[in-house]
C-alpha cells in the first residue's frame, strides 16, 4: 500500500488466495502468531530513527517484559494443552504443538533481534556519552566505590548456595535471574558449585561516580563477579555462566471456591513454583555446570535460549534516563479541559453544563480523580459506586473512596481479584476499603469484571442527579499517563440509569432488564455488534454508504470476524485500527476485499476501544452511531466478562470521536503498519516529498472539542500532514 492514509487511500486491490476456504479455519489468521507480530512492531520502533535514543532503549525493554509474560502465560497454556494430549484445534486450524513449533521458530528469531538490535543501541550510547561497562572496564580510581557499593549495599541481600549432597539444587523463582559459579578451594583444589542469585530488589546496574558529563554503568553480575574473592575467601573461579527462568504464571483457582479472596490468596503463593516454560543461559556456559541446571530444572534442550548478549533485557529500562532528556521524547504537560478551568475546577459543574469526553494522555487524568475527590468532600453526595479492575499502588482514586466512606457516604467498590498479575494489590486495596467502612463486592466467580464505571449521586434541590464516568482504560494514573483512553462524564439521567442497573447486577446479580443507552457482556455487547454489522450490510445492498470504523487493542473473536466478513461481501467499508492481536485476514478477494486494517505503534500505547457505524451516510457523519467500549472483541471480553459499550449521542462527542479522534488515527503514516492478507503488517510507505502524519502529535497539540468551554465547539482542526 503505497499510502497508508486510510482518510484518502482507496482500498487495495483485494488478493487472490486460491488454496484458501473461505468457510474453513483459515480465513482465521493463528493469534499467538499475531501476538508475535506485534511484538515484532513494538522491537522494530526500537530501530526507528525518528524515535528519540533512550525512547528506542525503552521499546527493547518493553518488547523484552512482553515476551516474558507471553511465555509465562500463554505458551505455557499451550505446553500443558500438549502435555496432556489435548490435540484441539484453535479456531484457525493449528493444534498446540504445530503453534509451539511457530512460536519458538519465530521468538527465537525475536530474542536473536532483541541482542542485535540492544547492540546496536549500545554503541550510540557510547557514542552519547552512556557506557555500559564490564569488569575488565573499570578504571582503577573507580574500584574503592564499586567496593563499597557491594559490601554496604549488595552483600547483605546476597544468599549465595551450596550444590552438592547435603545441599540439594534449590527453587529459583519465576524471572529468577542466577549466576551459577564453579568454584576450586586453594588449598585442596575441592571443587564446589555455587548458585548465587541476583537480587531483584535492588537496581540491575550501578552507575559509577565521575566529575565529567559520561554515565558510566555496570550490569549486577558484573559487579559480583568482581568481587567473588570477597563472597567465596580461600577460593578460585574456574568456570561461570548466567541464566534466567520463566514459569508458568497462569492461576488455576477452584470456580467453587467458598472464600474466594483466600483462593486467590493462596493461588498467588502457587503462582511462584508453576513449571519452566523457557531457560535463557549464556553462551559458553560450562558444560558440566549447564547439565547440572537443566538436570535439576528439569529443562529440555528445546526449552533453553542461550543468549550471546544482555540476559534479562528487560531492565535495560533502568537506562532510560531522566538527566538526558535530550534523548528522550519533548516533555509534554496534558492539558487541563478549558471547560473545566472555566467553572474553577468544579467538575459537576462543567459535567452539568454538557457531557464532556477526555481523551488521556492529552487531557489529564487527574479530572477523574478529581471527579471522586470532590465527591468525597462534597455534603451533598450521598454515594458513590465504583469498579476497580486496575489501579496504582497507593491510589488516589481508593484514598478518595476511603475518604467518603469515613464521612458517611456509601460507597460500592466492585474490586476484581481475577486482573492477572493484579491480584495481590486488588486485594490489598480491598481491604483498605472494607476498613474505611466502604461495601466492597467482589462480582462473579465466573466471569471478570472489566467495565470500567463509576457513578456519584448528588442531591440537588429536591432530587438526586447521577453522575457518571465511563472509561475505556484503568483507574490508573500511572498507566493513563502513557496509554490513550477515553473518559465520558455524563450527567444524563438515562446513563446514569444504566449504570445503576450494572452495578445492581455486580452486587445483587440482579441481570440489568431495558438498558437505555448501553450494552454489557456477556448478554448484550456480542449481539449489539453484530446487528450493528447486519445494518450496514442492509445499507450497502440498498445503495446507501455503508462504513464501519473500528479500533481496539485485539480482535479474534470468531462470530465477530465472520460477521465482518459477512459485511465486507456486502460491500461495506470497514476500516480498522488494531494495535495488538488481529485474527481477521483483511484484503482477500470474495471473503475481506472491502477490509483494511492497521496498527499504531508510537509514544503513546493506543488502548481506545472505539466503532463507529455510518447509518446510512458513510463516515464521517453527524448521523453515525459512535460506540465507546471497555471491550476487545475477544472471547473473553464478549463472553466471559462484564464490559460496557456506551452508545454516544451527544453531538459535540460524537463530532470528537468521528471527526478527530478516529479520522487522525485513520490518517496516521508515522507510526502505522498496515496488515496484509498473510497476517505480516508492513510499515506505512509515504510517496516522495510526502510528510509523515502524526496522530500522537496532533492530538498533543489540538484539545479535544467537548472540552473546549469558553472557546466553543470549533470545527475539527484540519489534518493537515505535518513532519514527524
Amino acid at each position: 500500500m503505497k499510502n497508508a492514509d486510510f482518510l484518502t487511500a482507496p482500498f487495495a486491490a483485494p488478493i487472490e488466495l486460491p488454496e484458501l476456504d473461505p468457510t474453513g479455519p483459515g480465513r482465521f489468521y493463528n493469534r499467538e502468531l499475531s501476538w508475535l507480530g506485534f511484538n515484532w512492531r513494538v522491537l522494530e520502533e526500537a530501530e526507528n530513527k525518528r524515535v528519540p535514543l533512550l525512547e528506542r532503549v525503552r521499546f527493547v525493554s518493553i518488547s523484552a517484559t512482553n515476551l516474558d509474560e507471553f511465555y509465562t502465560v500463554r505458551v505455557a497454556g499451550l505446553r500443558e494443552l500438549a502435555r496432556e494430549g489435548n490435540m484441539s484445534p484453535a479456531q484457525d486450524g493449528l493444534n498446540p504443538l504445530e503453534q509451539l513449533a511457530l512460536i519458538n521458530e519465530d521468538a527465537r528469531r525475536l530474542m536473536d533481534a532483541q541482542q542485535r538490535i540492544f547492540n546496536d543501541l549500545r554503541q550510540e550510547m557510547t557514542e552519547q556519552r552512556i557506557d555500559i561497562l564490564t569488569r575488565n572496564d573499570i578504571p582503577e580510581a573507580a574500584k574503592p566505590f564499586l567496593l563499597d557499593t557491594f559490601l554496604n549495599h549488595v552483600f547483605p541481600v546476597l544468599s549465595p548456595l551450596a550444590v552438592d549432597p547435603a545441599h540439594p539444587f534449590p527453587f529459583i523463582p519465576n524471572t529468577g535471574f542466577c549466576l551459577a559459579l564453579q568454584l576450586e578451594r586453594r588449598r585442596d583444589k575441592r571443587m564446589l558449585m555455587v548458585l548465587l542469585p541476583i537480587p531483584q530488589q535492588i537496581n540491575r546496574f550501578v552507575e559509577l561516580p565521575g566529575n565529567d558529563d559520561r554515565h558510566r554503568f555496570l550490569p549486577l553480575e558484573e559487579l559480583l563477579l568482581l568481587f567473588i574473592d570477597k563472597q567465596f575467601p580461600g577460593y578460585r573461579m574456574q568456570g561461570h555462566c548466567t541464566f534466567r527462568v520463566l514459569r508458568d504464571s497462569d492461576l488455576e483457582v477452584e470456580e467453587e471456591a467458598e472464600d474466594l479472596v483466600r483462593e486467590f490468596e493462596t493461588a498467588l503463593k502457587r503462582r511462584r513454583r508453576g513449571e519452566v516454560v523457557r531457560m535463557k543461559i549464556s553462551a559458553g556456559a560450562p558444560d558440566e555446570l549447564q547439565s547440572v541446571i537443566m538436570r535439576e530444572l528439569h529443562v529440555t534442550p528445546a526449552e533453553i535460549v542461550e543468549i550471546d548478549g544482555m540476559i534479562g533485557i528487560a531492565d535495560v529500562k533502568e537506562l532510560v534516563l531522566d538527566a538526558r532528556p535530550d534523548l528522550l521524547w519533548p516533555s509534554f504537560a496534558p492539558r487541563v479541559p478549558e471547560r473545566v478551568q472555566d467553572h474553577d475546577g468544579d467538575m459537576f459543574a462543567a459535567i452539568k453544563q454538557k457531557d464532556m469526553l477526555l481523551h488521556h494522555p492529552y487531557e489529564t487524568f487527574d479530572m477523574v480523580v478529581r471527579f471522586l475527590q470532590q465527591a468525597a468532600r462534597d455534603p451533598d453526595v450521598v454515594a458513590i459506586k465504583q469498579t476497580l479492575y486496575r489501579t496504582s499502588k497507593n491510589s488516589p482514586i481508593v484514598e478518595a473512596l476511603c475518604e467518603a466512606a469515613e464521612d458517611g457516604k456509601s460507597v460500592t467498590a466492585l474490586v476484581e481479584l481475577k486482573a492477572r498479575f493484579d491480584e495481590a494489590a486488588n486485594i490489598r486495596q480491598s481491604r483498605r476499603l472494607e476498613r474505611s467502612g466502604a461495601h466492597v463486592v467482589y462480582g462473579f466467580v465466573d466471569l471478570k469484571t472489566h467495565a470500567k464505571i463509576s457513578t456519584v449521586v448528588r442531591r440537588e434541590g429536591d432530587k438526586l442527579v447521577t453522575y457518571t464516568h465511563y472509561g475505556t482504560g484503568n483507574y490508573h494514573p500511572i498507566t493513563a499517563r502513557i496509554y490513550t483512553d477515553l473518559s465520558f462524564f455524563t450527567c444524563d439521567d438515562a446513563l446514569g440509569r444504566d449504570a445503576t442497573k450494572v452495578f445492581n447486577y455486580l452486587s445483587g446479580y440482579v441481570e440489568p432488564e431495558g438498558l437505555e443507552n448501553l450494552a454489557i457482556s456477556p448478554t448484550g455487547l456480542k449481539p449489539r455488534l453484530l446487528e450493528g454489522f447486519a445494518q450496514e450490510a442492509e445499507h450497502a445492498r440498498a445503495g446507501r454508504p455503508a462504513e464501519i470504523w473500528a479500533k481496539m487493542n485485539s480482535l479474534i473473536d470468531p462470530e465477530i470476524i465472520d460477521g465482518l466478513y459477512a459485511a465486507s461481501q456486502a460491500g461495506v467499508k470497514i476500516s480498522l485500527v488494531i494495535r495488538g492481536i488481529c485474527g481477521v485476514r483483511p484484503g482477500v478477494k470474495g471473503l475481506s476485499e472491502n477490509i483494511r486494517v492497521k496498527s499504531i505503534v508510537g509514544r503513546f500505547l493506543e488502548h481506545s476501544r472505539i466503532v463507529c457505524f455510518g447509518n446510512g451516510q458513510g463516515l464521517p457523519s453527524k448521523k453515525a452511531r459512535v460506540y465507546i467500549s471497555s471491550a476487545d472483541w475477544m472471547g473473553r471480553n464478549l463472553n466471559r466478562r462484564v464490559e460496557t459499550l456506551v452508545e454516544i449521542n451527544n453531538p459535540t462527542v460524537k463530532a470528537q470521536i468521528v471527526s478527530q479522534i478516529m479520522a487522525a488515527n485513520m490518517a496516521d503514516t508515522a507510526q502505522s503498519w498496515v496488515m496484509a492478507p498473510d497476517g505480516h503488517f508492513d510499515r506505512a510507505i509515504l510517496e516522495e516529498g510526502e510528510f509523515a502524519f502524526n496522530c500522537h502529535r496532533f492530538f498533543m497539540e489540538y484539545p479535544s472539542l467537548s472540552g473546549r468551554g469558553s472557546a466553543g465547539a470549533k470545527d475539527v482542526p484540519k489534518l493537515t500532514h505535518t513532519d514527524d
